[in-house]
């Protein structure tokens, strides 16, 4: 099952819950109205946004110190004097009246974890208030993981339902969260992948390439040091999983002309580039490893050279880039075959980059590839150009 399919399923949950919780808070905050009527548009609006508000600081699992905040907003959104949320190690993020309501929520997560089902507490015996609890716990992959308690005078069977809806969404926003955090991991090491194949290949041909002008050409040879040394800390630098066209555009010229330098006259490079794609945000390393791909399995075996064409093309909700070579190609099916394999070896750099195009846009959004023996190859992606969710700085 892939990530994005993983996703839309607890995107499903999430609004399923939502939607359960909408429902039963605007009844109970309508006073049992019987139609729709503002009261209820009004209870429904104010549990969605306490919702929303409360769901951006459990992303982080309930140990996290933006816990309390979230506590905060589902106090307002169950109506109680209380809500605790308790993770599996006892820690508490708590908001209302304390007055040892705390230490009581930890009793009540522990006996919680025990039974693993929601439970009516009673008032205290020691008790100066007149307050009952209700505790529903938070499971994830069938362990519960914490426990929702929530304090109320007194608590009625419209507060105990809400309370267990509501653990079921702390549970799908935590888990949503972890695959959040399971995504960056899989982005990281998909980068460091890529950063290795570039590694030992180029490197050795480039420093080689290098070394044979020194003393015939020292110019030319300093200059191909900045080169090389201005792709690597393109290629090798640790912040963000995005840039643009034109930073990844200028990685690529550092390479081909490390590249020329190897080929001579061999290598002929065309590029047709609109200057409205140039600010489209990409994913970082997704443009370099197809040239790459293109010198080496495409170039490299023959012994004539070829050509590698460059094009980004504005299409209007989206930025079109293909990068195609006239060298020895290979079989469609072969190349399917290499593309859907796990293992590393040729081509990867190609697989990443259309693994990571999946991931970030949808099953649609990977990469189309033309090819046949001897004809050349072809690879395009279409990038869409509004990407609010994607930070330069941060990825």
């Amino acid at each position: 099952m892939t990530d994005a399919v993983v996703l839309a399923a607890l995107v499903g949950v999430v609004a399923g819950i939502l939607l359960t919780v909408l429902l039963v808070l605007a009844r109970r905050l309508a006073r049992g109205g019987a139609d729709l009527g503002s009261d209820a548009d009004r209870a429904a609006h104010e549990a969605l946004h306490q919702a929303s508000l409360a769901a951006r600081h459990l992303r982080g699992g309930l140990a996290a110190p933006d816990a309390a905040r979230a506590a905060r907003h589902l106090r307002v959104l169950l109506g109680s004097a209380a809500v605790a949320l308790v993770d599996d190690t006892d820690a508490v993020a708590f908001d209302g009246p304390s007055d040892g309501l705390e230490s009581a929520a930890v009793r009540i997560a522990r006996r919680m974890r025990d039974t693993g089902r929601r439970q009516v507490f009673p008032k205290r015996d020691d008790a100066d208030d007149d307050l009952e609890a209700v505790g529903a716990p938070i499971v994830v992959d069938g362990q519960v993981i914490g426990v929702v308690v929530a304090f109320a005078a007194p608590v009625r069977a419209a507060l105990v339902r809400a309370a267990a809806e509501v653990a079921d969404w702390c549970a799908a926003q935590v888990e949503l969260g972890g695959l959040d955090a399971s995504r960056t991991a899989l982005a990281e090491a998909e980068l460091r992948s890529l950063r290795a194949q570039i590694s030992p290949h180029f490197i050795y041909n480039a420093l080689t390439a290098i070394a044979s002008f020194i003393h015939a050409d020292p110019d030319r040879a300093r200059d191909l040091v900045l080169d090389f040394a201005d792709f690597t800390r393109y290629s090798f630098r640790r912040q963000g999983e995005f840039t643009t066209v034109a930073e990844e555009l200028g990685s690529i010229h550092h390479y081909l002309t490390l590249e020329r330098a190897r080929f001579g006259d061999r290598l002929e490079v065309t590029l047709r580039i609109a200057p409205e794609t140039l600010a489209t945000v990409i994913p970082f390393l997704s443009v370099q490893p197809l040239v790459e791909n293109a010198v080496r399995h495409g170039l490299e075996p023959g012994e004539g050279g070829g050509m590698i064409r460059i094009i980004a093309d504005d299409a209007t909700t989206h930025t079109e880039i293909t990068v195609e070579d006239d060298g020895v190609g290979m079989d469609p099916q072969v190349l399917r075959a290499l593309l859907d394999s796990a293992d590393d070896g040729a081509h990867v750099g190609l697989r990443n980059v259309d693994t990571r195009l999946r991931q970030l846009y949808g099953p649609d959004g990977g990469l189309v590839v033309e090819t046949n023996v001897g004809a050349g190859t072809l690879v395009r992606m279409r990038i869409p150009k509004s990407q609010p969710l994607h930070d330069l700085e941060s990825g």
